[in-house]
């Protein structure tokens, strides 16, 4: 009985401790946002390049004073909840402030991938889409420090996605990762339209409202987020295409497996260690193989 006892208390906690992370997250969502909205405000003049470094710079203070609040107060967010609320702020802002000079064919297709982002998210988080195995020396199994456990098919650990990135989910952590480059995408050619119409690149600072600052601020939070993304996308195809893992390529010297030595020729007193690549099996077959056909 007090182990029922203790096991229903349990869950109101974690409801509580859920809920304060979500808080927490959303609090940190609409501050950072916010503070974005500050560089189109009192930077108008300045070209997009500096405007998109200085909003990098901007997230990269929010992100330290999150840490600083989560040591002084013992209050934490949630990344896969600061990604979710960043999500719907921009649908916020589209829907409130960008919608009414947007094209239509713009507005289904950014409602279009916004829609099927979140339900794809929403889905994913839902389910446990990975899995953990007990026997270590299966084949491509590795261990995640974060999550303590060895999982079939390593990738590595997104925080944005709150867990690991393996076998069983990798498939759809790929699907999701175009669904936020269409979304972000769109929402940039939305609020390019907005300011084309409304003018607002041409105006003054302060000219500007804040429905103007935030759909500046927001295509450069787009722009940002396109970039990195871009970039990831690129670096994941190429692993599909190679068959590699992030983890393996990184530590490709702990698994015995990717180690080609050199032995050492006369007068060398070392053997050389090289990287070799024994689940390469050709593009087209690596492919299928990711796919799992």
């Amino acid at each position: 009985m007090a182990q029922i006892k203790l096991h229903d208390q349990r869950k109101p906690l974690e409801l509580w401790k859920l809920i304060g992370r979500c808080t927490v997250s959303c609090i940190s969502v609409l501050f950072s946002q916010l503070a974005l909205s500050l560089v189109p405000r009192f930077f108008s003049a300045s070209p997009l390049f500096i405007q998109l470094i200085l909003s990098a710079l901007v997230l990269l203070v929010v992100v330290g004073l999150g840490r600083c609040s989560k040591r002084l107060l013992g209050v934490s967010g949630s990344a896969s909840a600061f990604v979710f609320f960043s999500i719907l702020f921009l649908w916020a802002v589209y829907l409130a402030v960008l919608r009414p000079a947007v094209s239509c064919l713009m507005d289904i297709a950014f409602n279009g991938a916004i829609t099927m982002l979140i339900i794809g998210l929403c889905r994913y988080w839902s389910h446990q889409q990975v899995s953990y195995v007990m026997n270590a020396q299966l084949k491509r199994v590795r261990y995640c420090r974060i999550c303590k456990g060895y999982i079939k098919g390593f990738d590595h650990h997104c925080p944005a996605f709150g867990n690991c990135i393996g076998q069983n989910n990798h498939v759809l952590f790929m699907v999701l990762l175009v669904g936020f480059l269409s979304t972000e995408a769109s929402y940039v050619v939305c609020s390019s339209q907005f300011a084309a119409k409304s003018q607002i690149v041409d105006r003054t600072r302060l000219e500007t409202s804040l429905s103007g600052n935030l759909a500046i601020s927001t295509m450069l939070f787009s722009i940002f987020q396109l970039l990195w993304q871009a970039v990831f996308m690129t670096w994941h195809i190429y692993c599909i295409c190679f068959n590699i893992r992030t983890d393996e390529w990184i530590n490709w010297e702990k698994y015995p497996e990717f180690q080609d030595v050199v032995h050492s020729q006369q007068g060398q007193s070392f053997n050389e260690m090289r990287f070799k690549n024994p689940y390469d099996k050709g593009i087209l077959q690596n492919v299928k193989e990711f796919l799992g056909f």
